[in-house]
């Protein structure tokens, strides 16, 4: 696993799909024999626009809250640029919540002896 990096990416609601499909059409969130594998939990984006922001939802100056899901998935290391590119492509905020953390080498559940 330790080639492996769990990746959060807060969306808008009404954008989750279009990002969560073209991560998987890019050939992201493959777990085994499965892919466009990820899980969505749904929560609530506070923020609010400064001078010089080109918001795609809100206006300058007023704090805004917004119905988000948090988009997890598992990918290589070596996938983080693609993802990335995907990301910067289908998501609509000008600035993206994305954490990529790593992941530690332990046998998988499916497969002690692994």
């Amino acid at each position: 696993m330790d080639n492996y990096v769990k990746i959060y990416v807060f969306i808008p609601k009404n954008d989750a799909d279009k990002v969560r499909l073209a991560l998987g059409k890019a050939g992201i969130g493959k777990m085994g024999n499965y892919d466009h594998c990820s899980f969505v939990s749904e929560g609530k984006g506070y923020f609010r626009p400064q001078g010089g922001a080109n918001p795609a939802i809100g206006s300058i100056g007023n704090i805004e809250e917004v119905e988000e899901i948090k988009l997890e998935f598992v990918c290589l290391k070596s996938e983080i640029d693609k993802v990335l590119e995907v990301v910067k492509k289908y998501h609509p905020y000008e600035e993206v919540a994305l954490d990529v953390i790593p992941l530690l080498d332990f046998p998988s559940i499916n497969n002690p002896n692994a």
